[in-house]
C-alpha cells in the first residue's frame, strides 16, 4: 500500500480516497478527451477499483462509444458542480480513472505515458523521458523518439 491520496469535485459534494498507489499516470490527447475535459487533454490516475472509496454524493454519468475502436467509456461527474471525477473504460476493466486535477494533491501523481499523440495540439511538449504512442497504448509499442 502506498500513500492515501484524497479528493473530489469543486463543489465538495463528490469526495473519493486513493487507498493505493496507481497503477499508471496517463495524459490522453483524443479530440473526445479534449471535448470532455475543455482543456488540450486529460491526465487520469488509473487505479483499481477496489482501492477507491467515494463518499459524499451520487455521481451522475455519460457513457460515450468511440467512433475510431467502438469501446466505450463511461464518464462520472458531479450533479451539482458539473466536474469530471472519474471515467471507467471497456478496455480496462477492473481500473478506474480518477482525474488528476480533482485530487488535493495532483503533484504526487506521475505521468508514465502521453497517448493518441497525433491529436495533440502543436503547443503542446511532451516531455522526453515518458512514453509516447501515436494512438493508444494497449498492446502497442512507444513512439522512437
Amino acid at each position: 500500500m502506498g500513500v492515501v491520496r484524497e479528493g473530489g469535485c469543486v463543489c465538495g459534494a463528490v469526495r473519493y480516497r486513493i487507498m493505493a498507489d496507481p497503477q499508471f499516470g496517463l495524459v490522453c490527447h483524443c479530440t473526445w478527451c479534449q471535448k470532455r475535459s475543455g482543456s488540450a487533454f486529460s491526465f487520469s490516475a488509473y487505479c483499481r477499483d477496489e482501492d477507491i472509496e467515494f463518499n459524499g454524493g451520487p455521481r451522475a454519468s455519460y457513457e460515450h462509444r468511440s467512433d475510431e475502436t467502438g469501446r466505450w467509456l463511461r464518464t462520472e461527474f458531479c450533479p451539482t458542480c458539473g466536474t469530471p471525477v472519474t471515467h471507467t473504460t471497456e478496455l480496462r476493466p477492473g481500473l478506474r480513472a480518477i482525474a488528476a486535477g480533482t485530487l488535493d494533491d495532483p503533484d504526487s501523481l506521475r505521468i508514465d505515458r502521453h497517448i493518441w499523440t497525433r491529436s495533440a495540439r502543436k503547443w503542446v511538449a511532451i516531455p522526453e523521458d515518458v512514453e509516447r504512442y501515436d494512438k493508444g497504448s494497449a498492446g502497442a509499442k512507444p513512439l522512437k523518439r
